[in-house]
């Protein structure tokens, strides 16, 4: 059975009041312009939001991936946007203290105690998305310098963002040919290319990243060269659990949470909606679909703290984590649009921009047919029981 740490509820209790006060009150207005909001960036520097992966020796609480998920989940609940600057730089940060030097290490995290203190985890291309492994942009050594050419597509936070971890083509084998640069904002031949402008997840600041004969020193080489495609399968997990799973989770709950209270209110036939045992139906299977998401995220997140192997195969799990999550925040936002019948079609509502954000993440993160092949493969490859 999962319990919160005395740590974890204080944690918790101070970015539910973030959410509520700082967070909430913009997303709307975030919504309709797609400015990136650095008043979140403020606010979550102020509270350490963005070190918190960090040991203390650097200004962070060496959070586990538990805290990580209550952390998304409870902004998410109030705005799908406002965690994802935290996720991609929790991402990077997690990379380097897996396989950074400790020289590395020390200088890079002093380098984020400028600007934003975001980091972009740039692996996407035009070309190549759920098939990363066939990723094109080339970085060929040149004495002490990498020299990096070719473009990455759909990376979120990269319009701010100070440091860009990079995934690069080294060497001719497909997964065994690929290694992880860091490329700071203002290394030469290195530029933000343009902003996508997207169905929902406004404010994200999803751009392109060009590489024109960009140099970089061989200093930001991260973990051994060609070794890049090991370095994504050891974070990936922690990203889809904590990152897209606890996103769609949090903006499922958000959803839910205002549609019963439309209900008790909303009144039709000379009673409030929520009286109708068709309404009350769907708000009963929402709830159902959220606390079993939450359940697995939740449960996978213990195993990743405690390195429990309840399951032969936690990879498995892990995908069953993001797709299951990701398909019910799609089902419980247009559920409750459907509730909200014409007002929750109108953008002076939230419902509608819940809709549109829960849509991303059945895409981002490995679409969930790649979860839903990757389970198959493994379940073909080996039985998937649960054991108890």
């Amino acid at each position: 059975m999962f319990n919160l740490t005395e740590e974890q509820i204080m944690i918790r209790d101070m970015v539910r009041k973030i959410a509520k006060q700082k967070i909430e009150p913009r997303a709307a207005e975030i919504d309709e312009t797609d400015e990136f909001p650095m008043d979140y960036v403020e606010v979550y520097k102020e509270n350490r939001l963005f070190k918190m992966v960090l040991p203390e020796e650097y200004g962070g609480i060496d959070a586990n991936t538990a805290t990580l998920c209550i952390i998304v989940e409870e902004l998410a609940k109030a705005y799908a946007s406002a965690p994802q600057m935290l996720i991609t730089t929790g991402a990077v940060l997690q990379v380097l203290l897996k396989a950074a030097t400790e020289a590395q290490q020390k200088r890079l995290f002093k380098r984020l105690e400028q600007g934003t203190q975001t980091c972009s985890f740039a692996l996407t291309e035009p070309n190549h998305g759920s098939d990363a492994g066939s990723l094109q942009t080339k970085a060929v050594l040149d004495g002490d310098h990498y020299i990096i050419n070719g473009s990455k597509a759909f990376i979120t936070t990269g319009e701010v963002a100070e440091l860009h971890l990079v995934f690069v083509r080294t060497g001719a084998e497909r997964t065994k040919g690929i290694s992880v640069i860091m490329v700071d904002k203002n290394t030469p031949g290195f530029r933000v290319g343009k902003k996508e402008h997207k169905m929902g997840f406004a404010g994200t600041g999803t751009v392109e990243l060009i590489f024109e004969d960009a140099k970089v020193h061989k200093e930001n080489l991260i973990g051994e060269v060609n070794e890049g495609w090991s370095l994504l399968l050891n974070i990936a997990n922690m990203m889809r659990a904590w990152g897209a799973a606890c996103t769609a989770l949090g903006n499922a709950q958000g959803a839910l949470d205002y549609v019963v209270e439309y209900a008790k209110q909303r009144f039709q036939f000379g009673k409030p909606i929520a009286g109708f045992q068709a309404v009350q139906f769907m708000l009963a299977d929402m709830a159902i679909l959220i606390e079993s998401a939450r359940s697995l995220i939740y449960r996978i997140a213990y195993i990743m703290d405690t390195n429990t192997e309840t399951f032969k195969n936690i990879e498995s799990l892990v995908c069953m984590c993001k797709a299951h999550a990701a398909d019910v925040g799609m089902k419980v936002t247009t559920d409750a649009v459907q509730i909200m019948g014409g007002y929750g079609y109108i953008k002076e509502y939230p419902i509608e921009r819940r809709m549109r954000d829960a849509k991303s993440v059945q895409i981002y993160d490995g679409t969930n047919q790649i979860q839903r092949v990757v389970i198959a493969r493994n379940m073909l490859m080996q039985p998937l029981f649960l054991k108890g």
